[in-house]
């Protein structure tokens, strides 16, 4: 104990804290506190705000492109059921689904009219639509086109498109005689309608396919090039009225269908089982 009363220890603490308040007056230093970070946080806090970003990006242009394909599947749904609605209205006949590109189907009007050529102004390919067989069942421009497209390279050029959906060359639109591939042109004549194909997103990359989207029965390979639209697929719509999704299979497919400029007729594709299968949705018996 300290004269004082204080344990020793204490008075030393004391005493050393009264030198050290001396000697910090005497040298000048000013104690603050910190109101700010250093350069070192801030990068590490930026370095750290990227690699969440890295994590998130992916799964949120996933969620966005879900997104576009569930409106994308939509649209070709209502679409469908205004060409069902026609074909009711028309002695079940099937609308003419050549936008044309043949022009053989005498006093029918196409369900859009040419829509594909180069050199046409947006207006011209929006009276293109609004004159089309399927306007007064729709009357929604949108319902022609998936929501992830809104301009195209084609010819060299940029250009708007109101159209990314083709018809199955099935469909009222084309028969090929040469390889016994038949056209319908009454809604009752389908056989299996729940896995036939009438509408699906082209893109609008190629004219010819927005003539008519047409495969081969006779040859294992593309004539028109198979659309890779949504992930390694593309939406279709059936004439039972659903729509759906289908994913390619044959890395061959996806390969050609990604090629740009996009062109008709691959090569043989011996094997290739998405071939089978759009030869069956597009033209059924005749392709067995």
């Amino acid at each position: 104990m300290t004269g004082t009363g204080q344990p020793e220890s204490y008075c030393r603490i004391a005493f050393l804290k009264r030198q050290f308040s001396k000697c910090k007056r005497g040298k000048g230093i000013v104690m603050r506190k910190k109101d700010g970070f250093t350069l070192i946080e801030l990068l590490v806090v930026i370095a750290i705000i990227a690699v969440l970003m890295a994590i998130l990006m992916p799964a949120l242009n996933r969620v966005k492109e879900q997104g576009q394909r569930a409106t994308c599947l939509s649209n070709l749904k209502q679409l469908t059921l205004a060409w069902i609605m026609y074909a009711d209205e028309n002695d079940d006949k099937l609308v003419n689904g050549d936008t044309g590109e043949y022009s053989i189907h005498q006093n029918e009007t196409p369900w859009v009219l040419k829509d594909w050529q180069s050199g046409m102004t947006v207006r011209d390919k929006e009276m293109a639509i609004r004159n089309g067989a399927l306007w007064s069942y729709t009357k929604d421009l949108k319902l022609y086109k998936c929501p992830t497209v809104n301009k195209i390279v084609r010819g060299g050029n940029m250009e708007d498109i109101l159209r990314t959906y083709s018809v199955s060359d099935s469909m009222n639109c084309k028969n090929w005689p040469d390889m016994n591939a038949n056209m319908i042109k009454k809604r009752l004549d389908i056989k299996n309608p729940a896995y036939r194909i009438v509408f699906l997103d082209d893109g609008g990359t190629i004219t010819s396919a927005l003539g008519g989207w047409t495969v081969y029965v006779t040859e294992e390979r593309w004539w028109d090039p198979p659309p890779v639209r949504h992930g390694d697929g593309t939406n279709f719509s059936f004439a039972d009225g659903h729509s759906d999704y289908h994913k390619w299979k044959d890395p061959r497919t996806i390969e050609f269908g990604k090629r740009v400029p996009p062109t008709a007729f691959s090569e043989n594709q011996p094997g290739n089982e998405d071939l089978r299968w759009a030869a069956l949705a597009v033209w059924g018996d005749d392709a067995k």
